[in-house]
C-alpha cells in the first residue's frame, strides 16, 4: 500500500481532508519521506515524524506525545489520546497548527539525531 492508495480508499470529501493534511506536512517538512507504517501514512525524517489517518468521524493526527505536550494549550479543544489528536470532520482542519507541530517535530528529531 502507498499513501496515494490509502487516501484513494476513502470517500471524496475525506480524501480532500487527507490531502490537505498531507500537503501541510510536506510543506512543513520538505525533506521528509512518506511511507505506510502501522497501516497509516507516516512521514519520516531522522525517525518517525508524524502519522495521520482517517476514521469514521475524524482525522487522527499522531505527532508523538512530545508534539502534543508542546502544543497543549492550542490542542485543548480536540479529543486526545497519549500520542494522538482527533480533528472532527465537522470542524475546519487546523492546518496552521498542524504546520507548527510538524516544524516542532522536525527540530526535535534533528536534535535527537545530533546527540
Amino acid at each position: 500500500m502507498t499513501v496515494d492508495s490509502y487516501i484513494a480508499s476513502f470517500p471524496a470529501d475525506v480524501q480532500t481532508l487527507l490531502q490537505q493534511v498531507r500537503k501541510t506536512i510536506q510543506q512543513a517538512a520538505p525533506g521528509a519521506t512518506e511511507a505506510i507504517k502501522y497501516g497509516i501514512p507516516t512521514f519520516i525524517l531522522n525517525g518517525n515524524l508524524v502519522h495521520f489517518a482517517a476514521f469514521k468521524h475524524h482525522i487522527g493526527f499522531y505527532p508523538a506525545p512530545t508534539g502534543i505536550k508542546a502544543f497543549e494549550q492550542e490542542l485543548s479543544p480536540y479529543k486526545q489520546g497519549k500520542g494522538s489528536i482527533q480533528f472532527p470532520f465537522d470542524q475546519p482542519l487546523p492546518l496552521e497548527l498542524i504546520n507548527k507541530i510538524v516544524i516542532y517535530r522536525v527540530k526535535q528529531n534533528a536534535d535527537k539525531k545530533k546527540r
